[in-house]
């Protein structure tokens, strides 16, 4: 998608502070971040939210599940919070699927 924000930083035409890369995803460090640790994991493949990916690409929806568990224990975190926006009226921003990877504090129940 020529005009989503995520598909220009899949392609490296935005910069990002790449945390991995592979071969259905790309995680990066966000710019507003929530936690000390606060990575967003995205699919190489546009879909606008995570059940759309699950539909389009169960595959892709997997690996990016995989994925945010690695970059958790690579951060040194065995606890933390797996957060996906769906819509506006929950938060979503840009409307290609992603995974907030959230650790290094704390996390209450419910968020706000």
């Amino acid at each position: 998608m020529p005009d989503c924000l995520f598909c220009k930083i899949v392609a490296g035409d935005v910069p990002a502070e790449i945390v991995s890369t592979t071969d259905h995803t790309v995680a990066f460090r966000d710019i507003n971040p929530q936690a000390p640790t606060h990575v967003l994991v995205i699919p190489r493949l546009h879909a606008p939210d995570a059940a759309s990916l699950a539909l389009a690409s169960p595959e892709a929806a997997v690996a990016l599940l995989v994925e945010t568990r690695r970059i958790a224990m690579a951060e040194g975190h065995d606890s933390y919070r797996l957060v996906f926006n769906t819509g506006e009226g929950a938060g979503q921003t840009v409307f290609h699927a992603h995974g907030h990877v959230l650790a290094g504090r704390d996390l209450t129940w419910p968020p706000g």
